[in-house]
């Protein structure tokens, strides 16, 4: 089997493991990066969200042959940025968080929002998140997070 290489969080990192081997599985169990979630396995909550190459994909869907010589950054590398430390603190002061499985994913996606749209609206942050599903919070403090990461972080996006 051939090797397959790319930078993840910002490292080069290689694996052999077979080019159809879903990204998530390689991320959880072969670079211990856990958190990235799986909830639905079907590419439809948004808990396994990671970056590949600044676009937000789910990894759940991504066959690992797919990503060789590409970028990929979980929420453990987003965490070590000035943007992702202002979006952990901001879900913080807003309450954002409850049971916590589908904020990593939120998070990415809020990063990826505010990369497109540093200034977004309610109905763009909305739109931003709509691919992340969360059972516990029922959206508003994560809409206020996001609105805060955003006038807080004027210049970080």
């Amino acid at each position: 089997m051939s090797k397959i290489t790319f930078i993840l969080n910002n490292k080069v990192v290689s694996t052999t493991q077979h080019p159809t081997v879903r990204l998530i599985d390689v991320l959880r169990e072969e670079f211990d990066y856990t958190g990235v979630k799986e909830g639905c396995g079907e590419g439809e909550c948004g808990a396994c969200s990671v970056l590949l190459n600044d676009r937000l994909v789910n990894s759940c869907l991504v066959p690992l042959g797919t990503v060789h010589d590409q970028k990929i950054m979980t929420i453990e590398g987003l965490s070590e940025t000035p943007q992702g430390k202002l979006l952990i603190e901001s879900y913080s002061k807003e309450g954002a968080v409850q049971c916590g499985f589908c904020t990593p994913g939120m998070l990415m996606a809020s990063h990826s929002l505010l990369n497109e749209i540093p200034n977004p609206t309610d109905l763009e942050i909305k739109i931003g998140l709509s691919g992340n599903l969360c059972r516990c919070t029922g959206y508003n403090m994560i809409v206020n997070a996001v609105r805060r990461a955003s006038k807080e972080g004027v210049g970080l996006w």
